[in-house]
């Protein structure tokens, strides 16, 4: 995780510093547009602390692994319930040549991964097995104690400014109108995860719920078709902080994390000049 986030944010400052040297000398286009798009995408996550509170518990479990939840390729899926995929979709306005604002909804998957040890700490009063008093000890996170995903999902709704500069036009030598542009920004915003959760054999939870906030910093490579169409490829480094998550259908019981994750996604969109 560390190694990949390194490489995103070289290619990031990369990316910034080739924008500073060529965004004077050509320019992508001068009138105000619209652009809206939709995609994919992938995404991994750091390693984190969950906690969980209610009126008979509370405890933490240390440094819990999660991954996320690709959806395998089929047309119905992608491009039928499109909805069903990790996907994202956004909508920018250009006021100037080289700046927008955008909003956007990134519905990633959160897959706590199963039956992996980790270490807890606090109290279980339920009348389970689990019932103790932890100190730093070692437990199997199995379907009887714990499930725990954001797959429906880990919805991140956000604001963002972003910069746009065109690197390179194939119309300069007499080619088709394809422009080669680099944009980066950050964003911020709220995360409504739907929370598929079942704790210590009490009734599943499986519910949206506003249940923290999320900023991000993102690079991206747009190539851009006769000035309407384009595909583009982002990469975004994110922070999470959720404290406030639903873990049954008690809404005394809580939990609470946060993590870094880094995504990589394409998209498809149209711009429209007005």
């Amino acid at each position: 995780m560390l190694k990949t986030i390194t490489l995103n944010l070289t290619f990031c400052f990369f990316c910034i510093t080739v924008n500073a040297q060529n965004s004077e000398e050509i320019k992508p286009f001068k009138n105000k547009a619209l652009t809206i798009s939709w995609g994919w995408n992938w995404s991994s996550y750091s390693d984190s602390d969950i906690r969980f509170k209610g009126k008979g518990h509370d405890f933490t479990l240390k440094d819990v692994m999660a991954t996320h939840r690709p959806t395998e390729f089929d047309f119905n899926a992608y491009f039928v319930h499109f909805t069903t995929p990790q996907y994202n979709f956004k909508i920018s306005y250009f006021f100037n040549e080289h700046w927008n604002v955008s909003f956007g909804v990134d519905h990633m998957k959160y897959v706590m991964i199963q039956n992996q040890d980790v270490y807890i700490n606090g109290l279980i009063n339920e009348g389970t097995p689990y019932d103790d008093v932890y100190t730093n000890e070692a437990i199997q996170l199995s379907q009887d104690f714990l499930t725990f995903e954001h797959t429906d999902g880990l919805n991140y709704l956000y604001f963002g400014l972003n910069r746009f500069d065109q690197l390179f036009n194939f119309k300069k030598i007499n080619g088709p109108n394809i422009g080669v542009n680099v944009t980066e920004g950050f964003s911020a915003g709220i995360h409504l995860p739907k929370t598929n959760s079942k704790l210590l054999g009490k009734e599943r939870n499986d519910t949206f719920h506003l249940s923290g906030y999320g900023l991000d910093v993102n690079v991206g490579l747009n190539l851009l078709f006769f000035d309407y169409v384009f595909i583009q490829g982002d990469l975004k480094l994110g922070f999470v902080h959720m404290p406030d998550i639903r873990s049954t259908t008690n809404k005394n019981d809580k939990a609470e994390q946060h993590f870094f994750y880094n995504q990589q996604a394409i998209q498809i969109g149209g711009r429209f000049p007005i």
